[in-house]
Protein backbone atom coordinates (compact mmCIF):
# COMPACT_ATOMS: atom_id res chain seq x y z
CA UNK A 1 0.00 0.00 0.00
CA UNK A 2 1.65 3.28 -0.65
CA UNK A 3 2.31 6.24 1.54
CA UNK A 4 -0.69 7.95 -0.13
CA UNK A 5 -3.36 5.26 0.50
CA UNK A 6 -2.02 5.12 4.29
CA UNK A 7 -2.57 8.54 4.80
CA UNK A 8 -5.79 8.82 3.10
CA UNK A 9 -7.20 6.21 5.55
CA UNK A 10 -6.60 8.55 8.55
CA UNK A 11 -7.81 11.56 7.64
CA UNK A 12 -11.40 12.62 8.89
CA UNK A 13 -13.83 13.74 6.20
CA UNK A 14 -12.98 16.44 4.41
CA UNK A 15 -15.95 18.38 5.24
CA UNK A 16 -15.53 18.23 8.67
CA UNK A 17 -12.45 19.31 8.52
CA UNK A 18 -13.06 22.48 7.51
CA UNK A 19 -15.83 23.08 9.57
CA UNK A 20 -13.18 21.84 12.59
CA UNK A 21 -10.61 24.91 11.57
CA UNK A 22 -13.01 27.47 10.14
CA UNK A 23 -14.57 26.89 14.02
CA UNK A 24 -11.63 27.08 16.20
CA UNK A 25 -9.92 30.46 17.75
CA UNK A 26 -7.54 32.00 16.27
CA UNK A 27 -4.39 33.30 18.94
CA UNK A 28 -4.95 37.36 20.18
CA UNK A 29 -1.96 37.69 17.91
CA UNK A 30 1.41 36.48 16.48
CA UNK A 31 3.29 37.49 19.35
CA UNK A 32 0.55 35.52 21.45
CA UNK A 33 0.81 32.49 19.40
CA UNK A 34 4.93 32.55 20.33
CA UNK A 35 3.68 33.27 23.42
CA UNK A 36 1.48 29.85 23.97
CA UNK A 37 4.51 28.01 22.40
CA UNK A 38 7.03 29.18 24.34
CA UNK A 39 5.52 28.32 27.17
CA UNK A 40 4.35 24.91 26.52
CA UNK A 41 8.08 23.87 25.09
CA UNK A 42 10.62 26.34 26.20
CA UNK A 43 13.47 24.32 25.44
CA UNK A 44 12.38 22.80 21.65
CA UNK A 45 14.19 24.03 19.03
CA UNK A 46 12.01 26.83 17.35
CA UNK A 47 14.17 27.58 14.43
CA UNK A 48 17.22 25.58 12.98
CA UNK A 49 19.63 27.91 10.36
CA UNK A 50 21.04 24.71 8.18
CA UNK A 51 23.93 26.69 6.51
CA UNK A 52 24.98 28.06 10.09
CA UNK A 53 24.53 25.83 12.57
CA UNK A 54 22.16 28.14 14.78
CA UNK A 55 19.72 26.82 16.35
CA UNK A 56 17.05 29.20 18.43
CA UNK A 57 14.77 27.12 21.16
CA UNK A 58 11.13 28.80 21.88
CA UNK A 59 12.58 30.18 25.04
CA UNK A 60 15.23 31.88 23.11
CA UNK A 61 13.74 33.14 20.07
CA UNK A 62 11.07 34.77 22.46
CA UNK A 63 13.51 36.41 24.58
CA UNK A 64 15.55 37.88 21.76
CA UNK A 65 12.59 39.10 19.93
CA UNK A 66 11.42 40.90 23.15
CA UNK A 67 15.31 42.32 23.66
CA UNK A 68 15.21 43.51 19.99
CA UNK A 69 11.62 45.23 20.24
CA UNK A 70 12.93 47.22 23.74
CA UNK A 71 15.55 48.01 21.06
CA UNK A 72 13.63 49.45 18.50
CA UNK A 73 11.61 51.65 20.75
CA UNK A 74 14.70 52.59 22.37
CA UNK A 75 15.17 54.61 19.10
CA UNK A 76 11.81 55.69 18.36
CA UNK A 77 10.06 53.10 16.42
CA UNK A 78 6.05 53.09 17.37
CA UNK A 79 2.80 51.12 16.46
CA UNK A 80 2.13 51.58 12.91
CA UNK A 81 5.76 52.56 11.47
CA UNK A 82 6.98 50.88 8.58
CA UNK A 83 10.56 49.51 8.89
CA UNK A 84 11.90 48.13 5.77
CA UNK A 85 14.08 45.12 6.19
CA UNK A 86 16.80 43.98 3.54
CA UNK A 87 18.48 40.52 5.19
CA UNK A 88 19.47 37.23 3.66
CA UNK A 89 18.40 34.26 5.05
CA UNK A 90 19.51 34.67 8.62
CA UNK A 91 18.23 34.49 12.78
CA UNK A 92 18.30 38.23 12.28
CA UNK A 93 15.13 38.15 9.76
CA UNK A 94 12.59 36.23 11.84
CA UNK A 95 13.95 38.22 15.33
CA UNK A 96 13.44 41.38 13.52
CA UNK A 97 9.53 40.38 11.99
CA UNK A 98 8.73 39.22 15.66
CA UNK A 99 10.07 41.66 17.16
CA UNK A 100 8.23 44.35 14.94
CA UNK A 101 4.81 42.46 15.47
CA UNK A 102 5.28 42.76 19.40
CA UNK A 103 5.46 46.40 18.54
CA UNK A 104 2.64 46.85 15.97
CA UNK A 105 5.01 48.04 14.28
CA UNK A 106 4.61 47.37 9.97
CA UNK A 107 7.79 45.68 7.54
CA UNK A 108 8.23 46.29 4.41
CA UNK A 109 10.47 42.68 3.20
CA UNK A 110 12.98 43.66 0.54
CA UNK A 111 13.96 41.84 -2.49
CA UNK A 112 18.05 40.67 -1.54
CA UNK A 113 18.27 40.43 -5.04
CA UNK A 114 17.09 44.39 -6.24
CA UNK A 115 19.23 47.22 -8.08
CA UNK A 116 19.46 50.31 -6.43
CA UNK A 117 16.36 51.43 -8.58
CA UNK A 118 14.14 48.65 -7.38
CA UNK A 119 15.15 49.23 -3.43
CA UNK A 120 14.57 53.15 -3.80
CA UNK A 121 10.94 52.19 -5.30
CA UNK A 122 10.46 49.84 -2.81
CA UNK A 123 11.66 51.97 0.15
CA UNK A 124 10.10 55.11 -1.15
CA UNK A 125 6.54 53.90 -2.18
CA UNK A 126 6.39 52.00 1.12
CA UNK A 127 7.18 55.47 3.06
CA UNK A 128 9.87 53.17 5.25
CA UNK A 129 10.96 55.27 8.00
CA UNK A 130 13.50 52.67 8.92
CA UNK A 131 15.95 50.37 7.55
CA UNK A 132 17.55 46.93 8.69
CA UNK A 133 19.82 46.20 6.21
CA UNK A 134 23.02 43.66 5.96
CA UNK A 135 26.34 44.79 6.08
CA UNK A 136 27.02 42.72 2.20
CA UNK A 137 23.46 45.43 0.95
CA UNK A 138 24.67 48.56 2.03
CA UNK A 139 26.67 49.21 -1.44
CA UNK A 140 23.09 48.93 -3.12
CA UNK A 141 21.59 51.61 -1.01
CA UNK A 142 24.64 53.62 -1.66
CA UNK A 143 23.91 53.29 -5.20
CA UNK A 144 20.52 55.21 -4.83
CA UNK A 145 21.46 58.26 -6.67
CA UNK A 146 19.02 60.77 -4.88
CA UNK A 147 19.44 58.66 -1.74
CA UNK A 148 16.57 58.71 0.96
CA UNK A 149 15.99 61.23 3.02
CA UNK A 150 12.89 59.88 5.22
CA UNK A 151 15.21 56.96 6.72
CA UNK A 152 18.69 59.42 6.97
CA UNK A 153 20.11 58.32 10.59
CA UNK A 154 17.81 55.56 10.24
CA UNK A 155 19.52 52.81 8.84
CA UNK A 156 20.29 49.71 11.25
CA UNK A 157 23.13 47.26 9.85
CA UNK A 158 23.07 44.07 10.35
CA UNK A 159 26.61 42.56 10.56
CA UNK A 160 30.66 43.48 11.02
CA UNK A 161 30.81 46.73 8.99
CA UNK A 162 27.87 49.16 9.75
CA UNK A 163 29.22 52.07 7.49
CA UNK A 164 28.36 55.18 10.42
CA UNK A 165 25.18 53.35 10.70
CA UNK A 166 23.40 52.06 13.66
CA UNK A 167 24.37 48.77 14.45
CA UNK A 168 21.58 45.55 14.92
CA UNK A 169 23.17 43.98 17.78
CA UNK A 170 23.90 47.43 19.85
CA UNK A 171 19.32 47.07 19.76
CA UNK A 172 19.12 43.55 21.02
CA UNK A 173 22.50 43.07 23.52
CA UNK A 174 21.65 44.14 27.10
CA UNK A 175 18.15 44.67 26.12
CA UNK A 176 15.61 43.36 28.48
CA UNK A 177 13.64 40.25 27.83
CA UNK A 178 10.31 41.95 29.17
CA UNK A 179 8.06 44.12 27.43
CA UNK A 180 6.86 47.47 28.17
CA UNK A 181 2.63 47.91 28.93
CA UNK A 182 2.16 48.27 25.24
CA UNK A 183 -1.01 48.08 23.64
CA UNK A 184 -1.79 44.80 22.14
CA UNK A 185 -1.92 44.30 18.44
CA UNK A 186 -5.37 43.22 16.97
CA UNK A 187 -5.70 40.85 14.66
CA UNK A 188 -6.85 42.97 11.80
CA UNK A 189 -3.92 45.35 12.63
CA UNK A 190 -1.12 45.56 9.57
CA UNK A 191 1.95 43.71 10.14
CA UNK A 192 3.26 43.39 6.44
CA UNK A 193 3.37 46.00 2.81
CA UNK A 194 4.50 42.77 0.99
CA UNK A 195 5.56 43.70 -2.66
CA UNK A 196 4.58 41.55 -5.26
CA UNK A 197 4.96 42.43 -9.12
CA UNK A 198 2.28 44.36 -11.23
CA UNK A 199 1.27 44.43 -14.45
CA UNK A 200 1.69 47.95 -14.59
CA UNK A 201 5.21 47.79 -14.15
CA UNK A 202 7.15 48.83 -10.58
CA UNK A 203 5.85 46.01 -7.69
CA UNK A 204 3.01 46.81 -5.52
CA UNK A 205 2.80 46.83 -1.86
CA UNK A 206 -0.25 44.20 0.15
CA UNK A 207 -1.29 45.40 3.11
CA UNK A 208 -1.57 41.98 5.17
CA UNK A 209 -2.46 41.82 8.73
CA UNK A 210 -1.75 39.50 11.88
CA UNK A 211 -5.04 37.57 11.18
CA UNK A 212 -3.53 36.90 7.48
CA UNK A 213 -0.31 35.36 8.35
CA UNK A 214 -2.07 32.94 11.03
CA UNK A 215 -4.98 32.27 8.96
CA UNK A 216 -2.44 30.85 6.51
CA UNK A 217 -0.70 29.16 8.88
CA UNK A 218 -3.41 27.67 10.26
CA UNK A 219 -4.75 26.40 7.01
CA UNK A 220 -1.28 24.94 5.89
CA UNK A 221 -0.66 22.90 8.99
CA UNK A 222 -4.40 21.67 9.68
CA UNK A 223 -5.83 20.79 6.56
CA UNK A 224 -4.86 17.41 6.14
CA UNK A 225 -5.36 16.58 9.68
CA UNK A 226 -1.89 15.27 10.12
CA UNK A 227 1.18 16.97 12.14
CA UNK A 228 3.81 18.34 10.25
CA UNK A 229 6.68 18.44 13.35
CA UNK A 230 9.21 19.09 10.79
CA UNK A 231 9.01 21.90 8.06
CA UNK A 232 11.52 23.01 5.43
CA UNK A 233 11.84 26.63 4.10
CA UNK A 234 15.00 26.79 1.81
CA UNK A 235 13.52 30.36 0.33
CA UNK A 236 14.12 33.77 1.11
CA UNK A 237 12.39 34.87 4.11
CA UNK A 238 10.96 38.28 2.00
CA UNK A 239 9.19 35.68 0.31
CA UNK A 240 5.86 34.91 1.97
CA UNK A 241 6.22 31.45 2.10
CA UNK A 242 8.79 31.22 5.08
CA UNK A 243 7.22 33.59 7.19
CA UNK A 244 3.69 31.36 6.96
CA UNK A 245 6.05 28.17 7.33
CA UNK A 246 7.42 29.85 10.78
CA UNK A 247 4.25 30.07 11.90
CA UNK A 248 2.97 26.90 10.77
CA UNK A 249 5.88 25.12 13.08
CA UNK A 250 4.42 27.32 16.06
CA UNK A 251 1.07 26.33 15.39
CA UNK A 252 2.43 22.59 15.40
CA UNK A 253 5.22 23.03 18.26
CA UNK A 254 7.59 22.23 15.76
CA UNK A 255 10.68 23.36 14.09
CA UNK A 256 11.31 25.29 11.18
CA UNK A 257 14.53 24.13 9.04
CA UNK A 258 15.86 27.39 7.25
CA UNK A 259 18.26 27.18 4.35
CA UNK A 260 20.43 29.83 3.33
CA UNK A 261 19.22 29.73 -0.46
CA UNK A 262 17.48 27.01 -2.31
CA UNK A 263 19.14 24.18 -3.66
CA UNK A 264 18.35 21.53 -5.60
CA UNK A 265 21.16 19.69 -5.54
CA UNK A 266 21.51 19.31 -1.49
CA UNK A 267 17.41 18.96 -1.40
CA UNK A 268 16.90 15.38 -0.71
CA UNK A 269 19.51 15.56 1.62
CA UNK A 270 18.07 18.51 3.53
CA UNK A 271 14.80 16.35 3.60
CA UNK A 272 16.54 13.09 5.07
CA UNK A 273 19.30 15.03 7.59
CA UNK A 274 16.35 17.11 9.23
CA UNK A 275 13.66 14.31 8.95
CA UNK A 276 11.63 16.93 7.41
CA UNK A 277 7.85 16.17 6.89
CA UNK A 278 6.55 19.13 4.55
CA UNK A 279 8.14 20.87 2.23
CA UNK A 280 7.27 23.03 -0.83
CA UNK A 281 9.44 20.40 -3.74
CA UNK A 282 10.95 22.37 -6.25
CA UNK A 283 10.69 21.29 -9.83
CA UNK A 284 14.72 21.59 -10.06
CA UNK A 285 14.70 18.81 -7.48
CA UNK A 286 12.86 16.75 -9.59
CA UNK A 287 15.06 16.99 -12.63
CA UNK A 288 18.00 15.88 -10.62
CA UNK A 289 19.53 12.33 -11.62
CA UNK A 290 17.62 9.85 -9.99
CA UNK A 291 19.46 8.37 -7.09
CA UNK A 292 18.60 4.62 -4.67
CA UNK A 293 18.12 6.35 -1.63
CA UNK A 294 14.80 9.14 -3.02
CA UNK A 295 12.66 7.31 -1.40
CA UNK A 296 14.09 7.48 1.84
CA UNK A 297 12.24 10.14 3.59
CA UNK A 298 9.78 10.87 6.31
CA UNK A 299 7.72 13.38 4.24
CA UNK A 300 4.17 13.20 5.01
CA UNK A 301 3.28 15.98 2.05
CA UNK A 302 4.77 17.96 -0.30
CA UNK A 303 2.85 21.25 -2.09
CA UNK A 304 3.52 21.65 -5.62
CA UNK A 305 2.66 24.60 -7.59
CA UNK A 306 2.50 24.26 -11.39
CA UNK A 307 4.17 21.12 -11.69
CA UNK A 308 3.97 19.12 -15.09
CA UNK A 309 0.65 16.87 -14.46
CA UNK A 310 2.45 14.29 -16.65
CA UNK A 311 5.35 13.56 -14.57
CA UNK A 312 3.44 13.79 -10.81
CA UNK A 313 2.72 10.22 -10.62
CA UNK A 314 5.90 9.47 -10.91
CA UNK A 315 7.26 12.39 -8.50
CA UNK A 316 4.83 10.72 -6.06
CA UNK A 317 6.74 7.14 -7.17
CA UNK A 318 10.42 7.77 -7.10
CA UNK A 319 10.16 9.57 -4.13
CA UNK A 320 7.61 7.25 -1.94
CA UNK A 321 5.76 10.78 -0.86
CA UNK A 322 2.48 12.71 -1.18
CA UNK A 323 2.29 16.02 -3.48
CA UNK A 324 -0.40 17.81 -3.99
CA UNK A 325 -0.83 20.72 -6.34
CA UNK A 326 -2.07 24.27 -4.06
CA UNK A 327 -2.40 27.38 -5.32
CA UNK A 328 -1.98 31.10 -3.44
CA UNK A 329 -1.04 34.36 -3.70
CA UNK A 330 0.40 37.31 -1.88
CA UNK A 331 -3.18 38.93 -1.75
CA UNK A 332 -5.61 35.95 -0.60
CA UNK A 333 -3.01 33.42 1.03
CA UNK A 334 -3.90 30.06 0.93
CA UNK A 335 -6.24 29.94 -2.33
CA UNK A 336 -6.31 26.23 -3.77
CA UNK A 337 -5.46 22.68 -2.25
CA UNK A 338 -5.95 18.87 -3.56
CA UNK A 339 -6.84 16.87 -0.09
CA UNK A 340 -4.58 14.55 0.87
CA UNK A 341 -7.20 11.32 0.32
CA UNK A 342 -7.77 12.62 -3.06
CA UNK A 343 -5.73 10.15 -4.82
CA UNK A 344 -7.96 10.35 -7.82
CA UNK A 345 -6.60 13.97 -8.27
CA UNK A 346 -2.85 12.92 -9.12
CA UNK A 347 -1.64 14.35 -12.41
CA UNK A 348 -5.47 15.76 -13.02
CA UNK A 349 -3.76 19.36 -13.85
CA UNK A 350 -5.97 20.82 -11.20
CA UNK A 351 -4.94 22.69 -8.52
CA UNK A 352 -7.51 21.92 -5.95
CA UNK A 353 -10.80 23.21 -4.22
CA UNK A 354 -11.16 25.87 -2.19
CA UNK A 355 -8.98 25.90 1.41
CA UNK A 356 -10.67 26.45 4.21
CA UNK A 357 -11.50 30.57 5.29
CA UNK A 358 -11.93 30.62 1.03
CA UNK A 359 -14.77 30.82 -1.06
CA UNK A 360 -13.64 30.80 -5.05
CA UNK A 361 -15.67 31.05 -8.14
CA UNK A 362 -15.39 31.54 -12.24
CA UNK A 363 -16.35 34.53 -13.75
CA UNK A 364 -16.73 36.62 -16.87
CA UNK A 365 -15.51 39.94 -17.30
CA UNK A 366 -18.29 41.94 -15.79
CA UNK A 367 -18.14 39.72 -12.77
CA UNK A 368 -20.98 37.41 -13.52
CA UNK A 369 -20.58 33.20 -12.03
CA UNK A 370 -19.73 30.96 -14.90
CA UNK A 371 -21.15 27.10 -15.37
CA UNK A 372 -19.04 24.61 -15.07
CA UNK A 373 -16.31 23.98 -17.45
CA UNK A 374 -16.43 27.28 -18.58
CA UNK A 375 -13.26 30.03 -18.68
CA UNK A 376 -13.31 32.92 -17.17
CA UNK A 377 -11.24 34.62 -14.56
CA UNK A 378 -10.59 33.06 -10.96
CA UNK A 379 -12.21 35.13 -8.34
CA UNK A 380 -11.69 34.54 -4.63
CA UNK A 381 -13.34 35.73 -0.86
CA UNK A 382 -12.74 35.45 2.84
CA UNK A 383 -11.69 36.71 5.92
CA UNK A 384 -8.08 37.58 6.30
CA UNK A 385 -7.28 38.51 2.21
CA UNK A 386 -4.90 41.92 1.85
CA UNK A 387 -6.62 45.26 2.35
CA UNK A 388 -5.58 46.33 -0.72
CA UNK A 389 -2.62 47.63 -2.65
CA UNK A 390 -0.91 50.58 -0.28
CA UNK A 391 -0.75 53.91 -1.90
CA UNK A 392 -2.95 52.60 -4.58
CA UNK A 393 -7.07 53.18 -4.47
CA UNK A 394 -7.61 52.89 -8.28
CA UNK A 395 -5.28 49.43 -8.55
CA UNK A 396 -7.00 48.11 -5.56
CA UNK A 397 -10.75 48.83 -6.96
CA UNK A 398 -9.68 47.52 -10.46
CA UNK A 399 -8.70 44.12 -8.26
CA UNK A 400 -12.22 43.36 -7.30
CA UNK A 401 -15.42 42.83 -8.25
CA UNK A 402 -17.05 43.50 -5.26
CA UNK A 403 -15.63 41.77 -2.56
CA UNK A 404 -14.10 39.31 -5.09
CA UNK A 405 -10.73 39.28 -5.67
CA UNK A 406 -9.41 38.93 -9.23
CA UNK A 407 -7.02 37.06 -9.65
CA UNK A 408 -6.06 37.47 -13.16
CA UNK A 409 -5.48 34.00 -13.50
CA UNK A 410 -8.08 31.96 -16.83
CA UNK A 411 -9.74 28.84 -14.99
CA UNK A 412 -12.15 26.62 -15.39
CA UNK A 413 -14.15 24.45 -12.43
CA UNK A 414 -15.18 21.02 -12.34
CA UNK A 415 -18.65 19.90 -11.10
CA UNK A 416 -17.36 18.82 -7.87
CA UNK A 417 -14.99 22.25 -7.39
CA UNK A 418 -11.53 21.46 -9.06
CA UNK A 419 -10.21 24.49 -10.08
CA UNK A 420 -8.01 24.19 -13.50
CA UNK A 421 -5.84 27.40 -14.49
CA UNK A 422 -5.37 27.58 -18.18
CA UNK A 423 -3.54 30.89 -18.84
CA UNK A 424 -3.69 34.63 -17.41
CA UNK A 425 -5.63 37.61 -17.79
CA UNK A 426 -2.54 39.83 -16.60
CA UNK A 427 0.49 40.27 -18.65
CA UNK A 428 3.20 38.72 -16.27
CA UNK A 429 5.63 36.12 -16.01
CA UNK A 430 6.24 33.01 -13.94
CA UNK A 431 9.81 31.89 -13.13
CA UNK A 432 10.57 29.65 -10.65
CA UNK A 433 7.86 30.85 -8.24
CA UNK A 434 8.25 34.90 -9.42
CA UNK A 435 5.80 36.97 -10.80
CA UNK A 436 7.55 39.26 -13.17
CA UNK A 437 5.72 42.31 -14.74
CA UNK A 438 6.60 42.23 -18.93
CA UNK A 439 5.82 46.24 -18.52
CA UNK A 440 8.77 46.08 -16.00
CA UNK A 441 10.94 44.58 -18.19
CA UNK A 442 10.20 46.31 -21.25
CA UNK A 443 10.24 49.92 -19.62
CA UNK A 444 13.39 49.19 -18.89
CA UNK A 445 14.63 47.91 -22.62
CA UNK A 446 12.80 51.09 -24.14
CA UNK A 447 15.19 53.25 -21.51
CA UNK A 448 18.55 51.97 -23.26
CA UNK A 449 19.24 54.18 -26.34
CA UNK A 450 18.70 52.29 -29.49
CA UNK A 451 15.99 50.60 -28.68
CA UNK A 452 12.69 51.89 -30.37
CA UNK A 453 10.21 49.11 -29.07
CA UNK A 454 10.43 46.26 -26.78
CA UNK A 455 8.06 43.16 -25.75
CA UNK A 456 8.50 40.52 -23.28
CA UNK A 457 7.02 37.16 -23.38
CA UNK A 458 6.55 33.67 -21.51
CA UNK A 459 8.85 31.08 -22.88
CA UNK A 460 8.14 27.63 -21.61
CA UNK A 461 10.92 26.25 -19.53
CA UNK A 462 10.78 22.78 -17.88
CA UNK A 463 13.29 23.93 -15.04
CA UNK A 464 11.88 27.17 -14.16
CA UNK A 465 7.94 27.13 -15.75
CA UNK A 466 8.59 29.81 -17.73
CA UNK A 467 11.98 32.26 -19.18
CA UNK A 468 11.67 36.05 -19.83
CA UNK A 469 12.29 36.59 -24.18
CA UNK A 470 12.68 40.15 -25.49
CA UNK A 471 11.76 41.15 -28.61
CA UNK A 472 13.51 44.19 -29.27
CA UNK A 473 12.94 46.90 -32.52
CA UNK A 474 15.95 48.98 -33.38
CA UNK A 475 16.27 52.59 -33.51
CA UNK A 476 17.68 53.58 -37.16
CA UNK A 477 21.23 53.40 -36.94
CA UNK A 478 21.45 50.99 -34.46
CA UNK A 479 22.28 47.12 -35.54
CA UNK A 480 22.99 44.11 -33.73
CA UNK A 481 26.66 44.59 -34.25
CA UNK A 482 26.62 47.60 -32.48
CA UNK A 483 23.96 47.15 -29.95
CA UNK A 484 24.79 43.78 -29.17
CA UNK A 485 22.80 41.50 -26.63
CA UNK A 486 25.93 41.89 -23.95
CA UNK A 487 24.87 45.29 -24.47
CA UNK A 488 21.64 44.93 -23.99
CA UNK A 489 21.98 42.25 -20.86
CA UNK A 490 24.29 45.08 -19.17
CA UNK A 491 21.93 47.67 -19.17
CA UNK A 492 19.31 45.01 -17.75
CA UNK A 493 21.48 43.57 -14.77
CA UNK A 494 21.80 46.93 -14.00
CA UNK A 495 18.26 47.70 -13.37
CA UNK A 496 16.63 44.38 -12.54
CA UNK A 497 16.99 41.59 -9.80
CA UNK A 498 18.72 39.03 -11.75
CA UNK A 499 15.53 37.39 -12.00
CA UNK A 500 13.84 39.58 -14.19
CA UNK A 501 16.21 39.62 -16.74
CA UNK A 502 15.22 38.18 -20.22
CA UNK A 503 17.02 34.92 -20.88
CA UNK A 504 16.14 35.10 -24.49
CA UNK A 505 16.47 38.20 -26.61
CA UNK A 506 15.09 38.52 -30.74
CA UNK A 507 15.94 41.28 -32.96
CA UNK A 508 13.04 42.15 -35.26
CA UNK A 509 13.61 43.80 -38.28
CA UNK A 510 9.88 45.12 -38.76
CA UNK A 511 7.76 47.03 -36.00
CA UNK A 512 6.21 44.59 -33.92
CA UNK A 513 2.64 43.82 -34.16
CA UNK A 514 -0.42 45.80 -32.87
CA UNK A 515 -3.92 45.27 -32.13
CA UNK A 516 -6.74 47.75 -33.04
CA UNK A 517 -6.11 50.17 -29.87
CA UNK A 518 -2.38 50.16 -30.78
CA UNK A 519 -1.14 47.36 -27.63
CA UNK A 520 1.47 45.04 -28.99
CA UNK A 521 -0.11 42.29 -30.04
CA UNK A 522 1.71 39.52 -27.67
CA UNK A 523 -0.33 36.83 -28.74
CA UNK A 524 0.49 37.02 -32.40
CA UNK A 525 4.90 37.34 -31.43
CA UNK A 526 3.74 34.12 -28.98
CA UNK A 527 2.15 32.26 -31.85
CA UNK A 528 4.42 32.81 -34.64
CA UNK A 529 6.67 29.90 -34.61
CA UNK A 530 6.20 26.45 -32.02
CA UNK A 531 9.83 27.37 -30.44
CA UNK A 532 10.09 30.89 -29.00
CA UNK A 533 13.97 29.92 -28.63
CA UNK A 534 14.59 29.54 -32.43
CA UNK A 535 15.63 32.69 -33.29
CA UNK A 536 17.10 34.21 -30.04
CA UNK A 537 20.33 35.35 -28.09
CA UNK A 538 20.00 32.65 -25.43
CA UNK A 539 21.94 34.44 -22.44
CA UNK A 540 22.28 31.08 -20.44
CA UNK A 541 24.13 29.07 -22.82
CA UNK A 542 25.65 32.21 -24.76
CA UNK A 543 24.49 31.45 -28.59
CA UNK A 544 22.12 32.29 -30.88
CA UNK A 545 19.48 29.53 -30.62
Amino acid sequence: MSKSQVLSQRVAPLAERRKRIESEPLPRNIGALLDEAADEIPDHPAAVFIDSGRTLTYRALREDANRLANGLLSIGVGKGMHIGVMLPNISEWPLTWLAIARIGAVIVPVNTRYTARELHHVLDDAEAEYLVIHESFLPVLAAIPQGLPRIAGRVIVVGGESAGHRKWRDLLDGRSARLPSLPEPGLDDLINIQYTSGTTGFPKGCLLTQRYWLLVAKVQSACDDRAYPHVLAPTPFFYMTPQWLLLMAFLQRGTVYVAARQSASRFMEWLRAYHINFCLFPGAAYKQPPKPQDGENEIIRVSIYGFPKRSQADLERRFDFVAREAFGMTEIGAGLFVPIEAEDMVGSGSCGIATPFRECRIADTQGNTLKPGEVGELLFRGPGMFKGYYRKPEATEAAFHGEWFRTGDLASMDERGYVYIVGRVKDMIRRAGENIAANEVESVLASLPGIAEAAAVPVPDDMRGEEVKAYVVLQQGYTRQNLPPDHILAHCTANLASFKIPRYIEYRDTPLPRTASEKIAKPSLIQEKPDLRVGAWDRVEARWR
